[in-house]
């Protein structure tokens, strides 16, 4: 039996794939013959809490995966059967190498900042973070469309409406590509873009990997389809006339990883190979004014133009779904919504079961909130999967502190970072006294290390307290231990042992901190997957590694995507993310606060210069250029899908912050802005200023 299920979110339809998995275990099937695909990681967590329900004793067996994961397992499996056909040069007796987001960005930075120095990529100005992500991009759109290097640049060259310089970037990216892909030939290195190529061009269709498949996977569930690439797709297919089960699950009007490669259209045509079509709509999240919402929403957005077109008549009304308040400047919006959160917790509603989404989550909002609903003693915890991990305080902290034990002495870091450091670390250590201790320990020793409290004035000391003097030489002396092992030390073996050793005890800042602690996690493990990649074999010094990795983390490359960071939402704590961020997490909430919702940001998407998330689709004509009529569509298709998702994760009333002048100063009139704008004419008694 083959079923495709589909509905908009909130209509039970994982619920029902959970249960689904239980019946096959109840009914005898082995546990290790289903496979439950699903695009992302962080989208299986159902999926594995109920494996782990002590009811469901059979339950470890089953295998939830994502399609890149399923890659590289066959890829360990098999190598010696298909490295050397793959072309990976002197493949055996080596073992494959699997690259991280940040280790495939370290190699990537070699043949990157090489076409800069040439100055082939002057003509665009992006930052070389970025410029070295957008080039990995292109690679990995290649591998989920089964591109080769050279469609990739043709589609891009044929797409371009603007001044002929582009073409000529586009031609660098090939070069730098292919750089990128003989080394990695060269060196048993697979990115996630080899990974799959290598999957799908002599691995899939290997007899011995079609007999494996065949006797391992006899049933499949593939939950959210709609997020899952053409290549993921094209397995689904192939598998679906040889499986003995099947259950694929849709999320209509869904598809929020089109940026990443997503094919919603594509996972709608699997309905047609499957012998049953269930289509859900009814809605047990959502309280009947959010489901008129929903439909009043809907209706707007069948007009491109937002004309006054008479809305339906809809009881109760959308009017009643949601709050909103309208103020003059950005920082009093941003005071509105926390005072409505903490009203809402003080007057009984759980921190978990309430959301601050904006379209971007940038350092200001984020202090701004956080820093707001803790000082009420709200426990709030936030997530911005794109943000390089150099920008969180407690990760700078502990980089600062790996320079002090292993830094020469005349190249110790400066008085204000250690400041920044010991504020971060110290609990109950305000910035201007941090940044006064810092000064005298650092004067204590003329700067050869940082120098002990006890050897500063006396009157000093009662300025900066005695409390803290004695947690910063606790500090100070593990820190100075340090320095005899550096050598033979790995750095995540250092960070590891900061982290439990001083910074995780009570009297220390990251004691009693969810985001810091979880920040913490996220270093030790990128130093740990930095040296397994670089340094398989170990090294018999390992104080440049040191070096070595605080650099690459310095130069603000990306952090990889640390499952557990995904799972802050099972504490009992307010979440604050980007919008897309948390549609990502699938998770209901009763509350959710739409913070700057006169910016443009929420259907505007990032400039890319080197890549294009449209253009490198298969279902885009590659001899039709780009042009600004494509991009508006895109954009408003995006913020349709982005605010229905929304308002269906909603359970009981949404909350609108608009500002009239952004954060820069300028007037705010987005699109967003204005669909409620029409929703409030046809319902509402008063409206928001155009």
């Amino acid at each position: 039996m083959r079923r495709f299920l589909e509905g908009p979110a909130g209509t039970g339809k994982t619920t029902y794939a959970v249960e689904y998995l239980h019946r096959l275990l109840q009914e005898g099937v082995r546990p290790e013959s289903i496979l439950v695909l699903v695009p992302q990681r962080t989208l299986g967590r159902p999926y594995q809490l109920a494996a782990s329900n002590p009811d469901w004793p059979d339950a470890a067996g089953v295998d939830i995966a994502t399609f890149g994961g399923l890659a590289r397992r066959g890829i360990q499996l098999f190598w010696p059967e298909i490295a050397t056909a793959a072309g990976f040069v002197n493949a055996e007796g080596h073992e494959p190498i699997f690259l991280t987001i940040e280790t495939a960005q370290y190699y990537m930075a070699r043949f990157v900042d090489r076409a800069v120095e040439q100055a082939l990529f002057d003509s665009i100005n992006v930052a070389r973070p970025r410029l070295i992500a957008q080039a990995l991009d292109n690679l990995s759109k290649a591998a989920i469309n089964e591109f080769s290097l050279d469609d990739v640049a043709l589609r891009l060259s044929r797409a371009w409406s603007g001044h002929s310089s582009r073409l000529a970037i586009y031609q660098t990216w090939l070069e730098v590509a292919r750089e990128f892909r003989q080394h990695c030939l060269d060196n048993h290195l697979l990115d996630f873009s080899l990974q799959l190529d290598v999957f799908n061009d002599h691995l899939l269709h290997n007899p011995l990997y079609q007999t494996y498949l065949n006797q391992t996977y006899h049933h499949l569930i593939a939950d959210n389809i709609e997020e899952n690439f053409p290549v993921t797709l094209d397995f689904i297919e192939s598998r679906l006339p040889v499986l003995e089960s099947a259950l694929l699950v849709m999320d209509s009007d869904a598809g929020y990883r089109v940026f990443l490669g997503a094919e919603p259209l594509q996972a709608a045509q699997l309905q047609t190979l499957c012998d049953d079509h269930v289509v859900w709509d009814s809605s047990h999240i959502q309280s009947e004014p959010l489901q008129s919402l929903s439909t009043a929403l809907d209706s707007i957005f069948s007009d491109d133009d937002l004309s006054d077109t008479p809305l339906p008549e809809l009881d109760p009304s959308p009017f009643e779904a949601f709050t909103y308040d309208f103020r003059t400047f950005y920082p009093q919006m941003l005071n509105w919504a926390c005072d409505e959160a903490i009203q809402l917790v003080e007057s009984g509603v759980e921190p978990r079961q309430i959301v601050m989404l904006a379209p971007y989550l940038n350092d200001s909002l984020r202090f701004t909130v956080m820093n707001r609903l803790q000082t009420a003693g709200i426990p709030v915890v936030s997530h911005r999967p794109s943000r390089a991990i150099r920008d969180e305080p407690a990760a700078r902290a502990m980089l600062t502190l790996m320079a002090l034990v292993n830094q020469p002495a005349d190249q110790l870091p400066p008085a204000p970072d250690t400041a920044d450091a010991l504020v971060q670390v110290i609990a109950n250590l305000d910035p201007i006294r941090g940044r006064l201790l810092a000064d005298v320990v650092y004067g204590a020793t003329g700067r050869s290390e940082i120098g002990s409290f006890d050897a500063i004035q006396q009157t000093m000391q009662s300025r900066i307290t005695y409390v803290v003097g004695e947690r910063y030489e606790q500090l100070r002396t593990w820190l100075m231990d340090q320095r005899e092992t550096v050598a033979q030390t790995p750095p995540d073996h250092f960070l590891r042992r900061l982290f439990g050793d001083v910074l995780s005890q009570p009297g220390f800042g990251f004691h009693t901190h969810l985001d810091a602690g979880t920040i913490a996690a996220q270093l030790v493990e990128s130093a740990q997957q930095f040296r397994r990649v670089l340094y398989p074999d170990g090294t018999d010094d390992w104080s440049s590694v040191w070096v070595e990795y605080r650099t690459l983390v310095s130069e603000g490359l990306l952090a990889a995507l640390h499952e557990e960071s995904w799972h802050k939402e099972e504490a009992n704590a307010m979440f604050i993310a980007p919008a897309y961020t948390y549609l990502m997490r699938n998770r209901p909430v009763e509350y959710q606060f739409w913070l700057d919702v006169g910016s443009s940001a929420w259907s505007e998407r990032l400039d890319q210069p080197i890549t294009h998330p449209y253009v490198l689709r298969r279902s885009y004509d590659m001899d039709r250029v780009w042009l600004d009529e494509d991009e508006f569509q895109a954009e408003w298709t995006m913020l349709r899908k982005l605010i229905l998702g929304l308002t269906r994760r909603c359970g009981k009333q949404l909350y609108l912050a608009i500002a009239d002048l952004g954060e820069q100063g300028f007037e705010q009139r987005g699109p967003l802005l204005r669909v409620f704008q029409q929703v409030l004419r046809s319902y509402g008694t008063t409206g928001v200023s155009a």
